[in-house]
């Protein structure tokens, strides 16, 4: 199932509200998980309109911004959705996809969400996160975060919470072992694995030059 005008309409309404949005999760951002989860979804039995809605809308609030209130982002899209008259059930998978496909949530114990089109969106989102243009955005981020780009001193933190990771000011070369080159085993799709490869070794390759530069 498909919907071209609404497709277009959130396309509209995401950029319209992602006009003024830190580079790393701006409408670029959006466009390229948008993307990407198409291509994936291609190899994948999965409701297309649900894929792409959830792609579109997986960060129109990213809690980073809004002191960490992971509310915001869902009723955002909910009430969006709701004004294009989009069936209920499409909206409840939809929200469901935005409220636990991110890494932090993977930290918390207890049942999580599953859906194929969580598992396709989940995928785009995350390579999103490593290879080249996941290394900009990280250093990105940390810019905006004013954080240290690293400090031999602070080791990274490979047991966090949830709390820990939402709340951790460490150093962005951190960031790469607490998240970002554990994202090549989490892959849900063959498509996704495929693709995350080569983007692994380049940030590995990047690492290696990194540190050969600061003099390690």
């Amino acid at each position: 199932m498909n919907n071209p005008q609404l497709i277009q309409e959130t396309i509209h309404f995401v950029k319209k509200e992602l006009q003024n949005a830190e580079g790393g999760h701006d409408w670029f951002h959006i466009e390229r998980v948008f993307n990407t989860s198409k291509l994936i979804a291609e190899h994948e039995k999965v409701d297309g309109l649900v894929v792409q809605l959830a792609a579109l809308l997986h960060d129109i609030a990213d809690p980073k911004f809004y002191n960490g209130d992971e509310l915001v982002g869902p009723k955002m899209a909910e009430d969006f959705l709701s004004s294009q008259n989009v069936k209920p059930e499409t909206i409840d998978h939809v929200l469901s996809i935005i409220k636990h496909m991110s890494f932090k949530n993977s930290l918390e114990a207890g049942e999580k969400f599953d859906s194929k089109e969580l598992q396709v969106v989940q995928d785009a989102d995350r390579l999103d996160a490593i290879g080249a243009i996941g290394i900009a955005r990280a250093f990105n981020y940390g810019g905006f975060k004013n954080r240290a780009l690293y400090n031999p001193a602070i080791p990274p933190n490979l047991n966090m919470t949830k709390e820990e990771y939402k709340k951790s000011q460490a150093p962005t070369i951190n960031h790469f072992y607490e998240k970002l080159l554990l994202l090549k085993d989490k892959m849900n799709t063959e498509t996704g694995k495929r693709l995350a490869k080569e983007r692994h070794q380049f940030m590995l390759a990047y690492l290696e030059q990194f540190y050969k530069e600061w003099g390690n």
